[in-house]
Parts: structure tokens; sequence; C-alpha cells
């Protein structure tokens, strides 16, 4: 029976066991087809109950369908309290159970199996009489050895689900399994055996060689999978985070790229989640995404339109059209979005740096979700938006003025109690930087300098990135050839402002430079730097916010801010040719060709 106390009966209660009450049946291949159509587009429990009363004769494939439908809404956070109990304490549902318990020995092998794992989905009591029946059924068929792979892999689901790791059956049925020859099974054996895997029983490393065995296999079939198999797979890996698999993940990468347009909501952003995780991503599933996404960012799931932004982000991916169309589809959804999913949308145009055609309307639309949802933001999620709107050059200040209270910080304390990290802090004091440089008429609250960073260069943690070694190199040397001697220039010089200056020159009234150790006579300073790569979107010349920001606060505080860029650095092809470039970006007033 159902594991919910009150006045519900359990279905052995409304019909004894032994009444001979048989519902299944055999049904032709287009009637079977027409019920699981009409199954799968049922979204409520209540539909798929009125879906049962309307067919009295089932087979028992559509029978265990019903359990995993009803189960897929149990999951499901939108079932409420109330519609659970609509679900358990109705008649149908209880008859299609007796029936399944009294027909058991009738079932195919895998419907058998797919009924048990039915009832462990709907959280059926272990000890009722149908739970108790299928599972002997199962036993007897397994001591015969009569299963397929797919049925080994569902059986020891069901029995992980009610036993655990050390049940006798779930290590006969293993056995069996492993004894199989993995390199013979097909696409779907082979999702089956990740699906089990990943539910608990591989955890640990437990079952490492067959998990071996079926990424060989898979990558073999990888080039026949469909969208599907490639999400399960993917997630399944991303579950049991196993570190040997990155040839398969690449593999399985490359194969989505041809049905991007095809997975599912929910199969992407598994997808994209895994490839995240395993740090790979593919020029061409870029293309795909910027092919498909914009097509879709009214009407996709907004986790899913959240997850590419994700992807994007974490990729330095600047890609204005989904950028541009995600930004459109904002201003028309943000109602339906998560205070999360709003915060993560905008960071990734805050990473990129990068300001969509119609920004005003964007902006106006960020301010009214934060006027009407304010206290339902988490704090980190409240931090990450305002931070993003800031690095665009946008100053929400009346949420801003809100970080720095006492009572955020003690929010931003709490959440999980380990207090807050440096990144975060980082945050809050580029923030409070930002208005207080940038926003000269801000008159607000000031942030505690107890929760003020000294630098925001961190290990693991930075708001700027590190310099390049080489690069760095390659432009110190021309340095010292430019101005005589190393002693005329500084490196990674610490700011009172928090910055970190990869070079820093000082120069006297007259323009001359002086020794980097003189404090006095200090006139101007220029600050050098050199952006490598990883400080440019991935695939433009276009700096990323943090950066940006970076050299905006810079030119504020009086600094001469000298771009030393990495694409136009690599065109030069001698220390000659170094030395030149750099005199004429540093000293444009003094520029000649020749001494």
């Amino acid at each position: 029976m159902f594991l919910v106390a009150g006045s519900v009966r359990p279905y052995q209660e409304l019909f004894p066991s032994g009444s001979g009450l048989s519902l299944l049946h055999q049904l032709t291949s287009k009637e079977d087809h027409n019920f699981m159509k009409r199954l799968a587009s049922c979204t409520s429990s209540q539909q798929v109950l009125r879906l049962l009363r309307s067919y009295p004769l089932l087979s028992g494939a559509a029978a265990a369908s019903i359990l995993h439908r009803l189960a897929d809404f149990k999951h499901d956070a939108t079932c409420g309290l109330w519609e659970q109990q609509i679900l358990l304490s109705d008649v149908g549902l209880n008859k299609l159970c007796q029936t399944l318990e009294h027909d058991s020995a009738r079932l195919e092998d895998e419907v058998l199996v797919k009924a048990l794992l039915g009832c462990t989905r709907l959280y059926l009591d272990p000890q009722s009489h149908l739970v108790q029946g299928l599972v002997f059924e199962s036993q007897k068929r397994l001591n015969f050895e009569r299963l397929n792979v797919k049925a080994l892999c569902g059986l020891s689901r069901a029995l992980f689900a009610l036993e655990g790791p050390n049940s006798g059956i779930i290590k006969q049925a293993m056995s069996q399994l492993q004894n199989k020859d993995a390199a013979q099974w097909n696409t779907a054996e082979l999702v089956a055996a990740y699906s089990m895997l990943a539910t608990g029983l591989g955890e640990d490393g437990c079952y490492l060689e067959l998990l071996n065995e079926i990424n060989t296999q898979s990558l073999r079939l990888v080039q026949q999978m469909g969208p599907g198999a490639i999400s399960e797979i993917l997630g399944a890996l991303f579950k049991l985070r196993h570190k040997q698999a990155l040839p398969l993940v690449i593999a399985l990468c490359k194969q989505a790229v041809h049905h991007v347009q095809n997975f599912a909501d929910p199969e992407l952003i598994v997808v994209l989640s895994a490839l995240m995780h395993y740090g790979h991503s593919d020029h061409f599933l870029v293309e795909a995404l910027e092919r498909h996404v914009p097509k879709v960012a009214f009407t996709a799931d907004a986790e899913t339109v959240t997850k590419v932004m994700q992807f994007f982000r974490r990729w330095r991916i600047l890609s204005p059209p989904v950028f541009n169309m995600v930004a459109e589809s904002f201003v028309y959804r943000a109602e339906e979005y998560s205070t999360w999913q709003v915060s993560q949308q905008i960071a990734a145009l805050g990473v990129l740096g990068y300001l969509p055609p119609d920004a005003g309307r964007l902006f106006r639309k960020v301010e009214s979700v934060l006027h009407a949802r304010f206290s339902q933001f988490q704090p980190r999620a409240l931090l990450d938006l305002l931070y993003a709107c800031t690095l665009l050059q946008r100053y929400p200040l009346n949420f801003v003025s809100k970080l720095f209270s006492p009572y955020f910080m003690q929010q931003l304390q709490g959440e999980d109690g380990s207090g807050i990290d440096h990144r975060v802090l980082a945050q809050l004091t580029q923030l409070y930087m930002t208005v207080k440089l940038e926003c000269p008429f801000y008159d607000g609250p000031r942030l505690s300098p107890k929760f003020r960073v000294k630098s925001f260069l961190a290990s693991g943690q930075s708001l700027e990135t590190p310099v390049e070694p080489h690069f760095y190199n390659a432009v110190k040397s021309a340095l010292v050839d430019l101005l005589g001697a190393q002693s005329y220039f500084a490196s990674r010089v610490l700011t009172p402002y928090c910055y970190t200056l990869d070079i820093e020159i000082k120069l006297d009234e007259e323009g001359y430079v002086l020794p980097a150790s003189h404090t006095d006579e200090v006139y101007k300073r220029i600050a050098l730097c050199i952006d490598g790569s990883k400080r440019f979107a991935a695939n433009a010349e276009k700096l990323l916010g943090r950066e940006a920001i970076k050299q905006r606060h810079l030119r504020v505080l009086g600094y001469k801010v000298v771009q030393i860029s990495h694409y136009e650095f690599e065109k030069l092809r001698d220390k000659k040719e170094v030395v030149e470039y750099l005199h004429k970006k540093i000293f444009p007033q003094s520029y000649r060709l020749s001494w």
C-alpha cells in the first residue's frame, strides 16, 4: 500500500487477493500506441486517472506505464498534497494494482520489471501484496536465468530502491548481468545499464569494470545514438562523476551537435550540465545552439534558457544571436522565471560584458522584477544580479544600497553557516567602489570596512584574471629595452584600490619616466594591462565584463590605462617590432620611427 497515513484503504482491502479479477489483455499495436500517446499527453495525475477509467481493458505494458506516469507527477514539485490524496484514494488505481498482482505470472519479463520499478517510484509499501508478488515472480525468473539485459538492469534498480545495495537478489542479478557480453549490447541495453548504475549501484566505484565495458561499447555505437540516449548516458556519467569517461563524453558531444533541435528541454539541460561538469565544449555545438536557441527562446522551458546562458558564460562565448533573443524574451517572460533564473541570465551578460540592442527595455524589466520580488531573491543570487548590472554600467542604486546593510550581511553569513567567502566579499567591495566612483551623487549606506577585501586577485576566487606568464615575460623583456632598465617599471603592483597592475610606470610632470621606487614628484601613473586571451571572450576581441570595469575604474582613479592585447601582440614578428609597438602604445606623443 502507499506510504501515506490516513483513511485510504490499500488496494488489497478493496479487492481481496484471489478474487479472480483480470483486466490485462493483449491490445493491438494501434490500440497500445494510441493509449501511450494519450498517456504521454496527460499533464496531471488526475488526467491519468481519468484516462485509466476510460480504458476498461489494458495490456500489461500499458498498466505498468500508468504507474510510471503517475510517478512522474508525484515527483513533480507542483504536485500538491491534495492531488496526492486524490491519487492514493482512487478506486481505479487500486483495482489496477490488484490486477497487476493477480496477473504477474502472465506479464512479459520487461513489463514485470517495469511494473515493479513503477511501484518503487510511487513509494508503494514494500510489504504490500503487489510489491511482494512482483518481487517473488521476478525471483523465479531470475533463478531460471531467463531475464535479458534490460530486465536485469530494471530489476536491479527496483531492488536497490526497495532493499539497498546489499540485497541478495541484486547481487544475483548483477552477477548474471556481468556474465553477459557487453560488446554485443545495443543502445537501449547500454542506456538501461547506465541508468541502473547512476541510480546508486555505481557509487563509490562499484561495478567499475562493467562501467568501463559499457563505455567501450558506447564509443562503438555513439554515431547511432539519438537525443534520448545521448542525454541519458551523459546524465548518468555526470551523476557517477566518472573521470575516465572523457573520450566518451567528447564523442557524445559531437553526436549531440546533430540533435540539438531534437532534444526535449530536460534532455538539453542534462547534456549542457554534463558538458560543463566535464569541462568540454565544441564550436560545432555552439553553432548549433546559436541556430536553435533564438527560435525557441520564447517557448522553451525557463530552465533550458537559463542553462544555455550558463553554458555560454562558462565558456566565455559571446553570442549576439542567442543573447539578443534571450534578452528580448526576458522582457516578456521574466515573471515566469525563478529569481535564480533571472539572476543567472543577467549574470551571463555581465560576464561577457555584452549589452543587447534594446538594453533599456531589458533593464527596466530587471528593475520591475526587483521591485516586485526583491524579498524572494536569495542573497547570493541578488548579489550576482546587481553585480552583473554594474559590470554593464547599469546602477540600480536603490537596491544596491540594501546590500551594504547589516541585515543583508547577516543573510549572507547565514546561508550555509560557513561565513562569506573571498569572492563574495570581493564582489561587495567592487560593487561599493563602483557606486562611489561612477555614481558620485550616491549618498546611501557604506560597506563596513570589515567586509572589504584588500585585493581582487585571489587564487580560485578572483575578480581579476591573472596575467599569462609567457605574455608577461615577453612584454617585460621589451620594456627593459625600451626604458633602459627594469628599475623603471614595477610588476604586479597592488594598488590601494584593490586592483593589481600588471605593470606600472611613473612619470614626472614633464613626462619623463621615474624609477619605480620613487614616491615623490609622481605626476602620472601608467597602468599596462597585459591582456591575454583569457581576459577576452573566447570567440571575440572583446574584454570580459570584469576586465572592462577594472580598466574603467583605473581611468577614473587617474591612471593612464594602456592595453596590450594578445591579438595585437601576436602579429609582431620580432623584438624590434615589439619595442616599437610598446613605444607607440605607451608614449604616442613622443613616438618616432627612428632615433
